[in-house]
């Protein structure tokens, strides 16, 4: 038996993230994929039974996986970020969640006969979406920065809300069919709110104390907040039963609002956890599917999606933006995305067992209805939204903008140049001091890894369809080329190259992108040029100025940058480059000054 364990959690392990790479690869959520690899080791083949594996340890498993999961969205929730946002996504997370509730609720009871208990509470889980279903999808999609910026938001913001409304709910819903009087359940259902916010904040202050006066060593913050998220969830279930989703995600923003408290190495880490967490609880959640329930649902749980997919989401945006500037098309656009993703599942999962333990009828159909509901949202509104925002015309043109990895001074100045030319510029960097003086001279910016999966949910790469690589460090280009090299295209890649370039081709291992400025133009040497006071200067050609010309004067004191013509495309140069310009073309090259000597440029 502890064989058949193992295998089956090597099983589910691997394929997760194998799942999770084909979702990279083709751009859509990998919670579709997780789910359908679910269903093929489960219900299909049989290879997976949850139930019979994992015994009564299946649903303390999933109730630790998911307050992990709503510890990490919460550390994301973070104040500050409220200010500057458009009226219209503060109306979304608020009034149109109200309506989102409400709306389902009515229609699960209606449509899919659950009692209103059930409803109220299935209305709750379904106003969540998430940023891990709705980033992969704004990237195929490509809508304009509005609609993009919002849909972001809206998933960012909604996730531990949206929790966090669907744990109250459940919280009252337990209280009152534990066969308590409405005050009494009432009073329980407060005492359970008590108690999971009190355990919560003081749980994120004795961390955040911890943390602020540096008692816990660096390399075991991560591990020590991982375990102190447990012990807060298990305190406080043990003081008021099922309190402690509420106080996880309470301590997580706690944390996530404590000023002076620096949370991003502990975020890193709870973000690789989640991977592995989602990817192994939607395999096992999606194996313990019954076909059967499916079909107890019939037509109402089709209904249902219908209902929410032309009903309730158009609805919640209509009333959201009145008042607000947005186009139709725009709103339109905004009323078709709303896929449902990990927390919707998760939660259902949690609250499924739980109110099937205390006989609630229709609590087996739970699951199966918020599946339905997270399959169709997510395979409809990925094969449809493209071609709509095409229809509406709010689909962004082909991106001209540039994606600069390296906050370094060569990165700097380059992406200063591009940006003064017009083109729209993102510097992404993981040094502080770098960016903090790219931010000082004017430039947009996005502190961390650009490989990271912290990027890969909050970069926004929206008019962005080039990238240049300039790192430091010849690996990091390297990768960021491998990572975007899906979404801009292989001649779209251009990344510093140094003298190995050659012998890694030579070996077989060829490198991904083109060689900016030629082989041999490394870090080292442009670096050394800047010190020495090298400029990027732009020159204008002319009939009595030719490139033949240009080249001659500035013959082993200036390497070509980039050259731009009379109709505004800018070409980058890059090694082997067959773009020559001539009369009214623009010309970009770092140039030292005249007095310095003449030197080979391989020197």
């Amino acid at each position: 038996m502890h064989e058949e364990i193992l295998v089956a959690l090597v099983i589910i392990l691997g394929l997760g993230i194998v799942s999770q790479l084909v979702s990279w690869w083709v751009k859509l959520p990998a919670i579709l994929f997780l789910l359908l690899t679910g269903i093929a080791l489960g219900p299909v083949s049989g290879v997976i039974r949850p139930d019979e594996l994992f015994g009564d340890l299946l649903f303390p498993m999933v109730s630790l996986s998911v307050a992990v999961i709503l510890f990490e969205g919460s550390l994301t929730l973070n104040f500050r970020q409220l200010q500057g946002i458009q009226h219209v996504v503060l109306s979304i997370i608020s009034i149109g969640m109200l309506v989102t509730w409400v709306s389902v609720a009515v229609l699960t009871h209606y449509l899919a006969g659950f009692p209103w208990a059930l409803s109220w509470l299935f209305g709750a889980i379904m106003v969540v979406t998430g940023p891990t279903v709705v980033v992969p999808m704004l990237r195929t999609i490509r809508p304009n920065s509005r609609i993009s910026h919002i849909l972001r938001w809206e998933g960012i913001l909604i996730d531990p809300i949206g929790a966090l409304l669907a744990v109250l709910v459940f919280e009252y819903i337990v209280a009152i069919d534990e066969g308590l009087h409405v005050p009494h359940g009432l009073l329980l259902f407060g005492g359970t709110m008590l108690t999971g916010f009190v355990a919560g904040a003081l749980g994120g202050w004795l961390l955040g104390r911890g943390l602020q006066n540096y008692r816990i060593p660096e390399y075991l913050q991560s591990p020590v907040a991982l375990v102190w998220v447990l012990v807060v969830f298990v305190i406080s279930n043990v003081l008021s039963e099922e309190s402690g989703l509420l106080a996880v995600t309470v301590m997580g923003v706690w944390l996530a609002n404590t000023r002076g408290l620096d949370i991003d190495d502990i975020l890193s880490f709870k973000e690789n956890l989640s991977i592995l967490l989602v990817s192994f609880l939607f395999i096992v959640l999606a194996a313990r599917i019954d076909f059967e329930l499916f079909h107890a649902l019939g037509w109402g749980g089709v209904l249902v999606f219908l209902g929410l997919q032309f009903l309730v989401r158009p609805l919640k945006i209509l009333i959201s933006t009145l008042g607000s500037s947005l186009s139709w098309q725009e709103k339109a656009m905004l009323s078709w995305i709303a896929p449902r993703g990990i927390v919707a599942a998760s939660i259902s999962a949690v609250f499924a067992i739980r109110l099937e333990q205390i006989d609630m009828p229709g609590a087996h159909l739970l699951v199966p209805l918020t599946f339905m509901l997270i399959i169709g949202t997510v395979v409809f509104q990925s094969a449809t939204a493209r071609p709509l925002a095409n229809y509406l015309g709010v689909a962004e043109p082909e991106p001209q903008g540039f994606l600069v990895v390296g906050a370094n001074p060569l990165g700097r100045m380059i992406a200063l140049t591009l940006q003064e030319q017009g083109f729209q510029v993102l510097l992404i960097g993981s040094s502080w001091d770098e960016i903090r003086a790219a931010r000082m001279a004017g430039i947009d910016t996005f502190f961390g890894e650009a490989t990271s999966r912290r990027a890969d949910l909050h970069l926004d790469l929206v008019g962005l369809g080039r990238l240049i690589a300039v790192s430091a460090q010849e690996d990091v280009n390297q990768l960021a080329g491998l990572r975007f090299q899906s979404e801009f295209g292989k001649p779209n890649i251009f990344r510093l190259c140094t003298g190995q370039h050659r012998e890694r081709e030579h070996s077989g291992l060829r490198p991904v992108g083109q060689c900016l400025f030629g082989t041999g133009y490394d870090y080292e040497l442009l670096s050394r040029w800047l010190d020495e006071g090298a400029k990027i200067r732009r020159t204008r050609l002319s009939d009595s100025f030719s490139f033949e010309a240009y080249q001659s004067q500035y013959e082993g004191r200036a390497i070509l940058l980039f050259c731009r013509n009379p109709r505004g495309r800018l070409y980058v140069m890059t090694e082997g480059s067959n773009t020559t310009p001539s009369s009214g073309w623009e010309v970009f090259a770092l140039a030292r000054p005249v007095e310095e000597s003449r030197e080979a440029v391989a020197a």
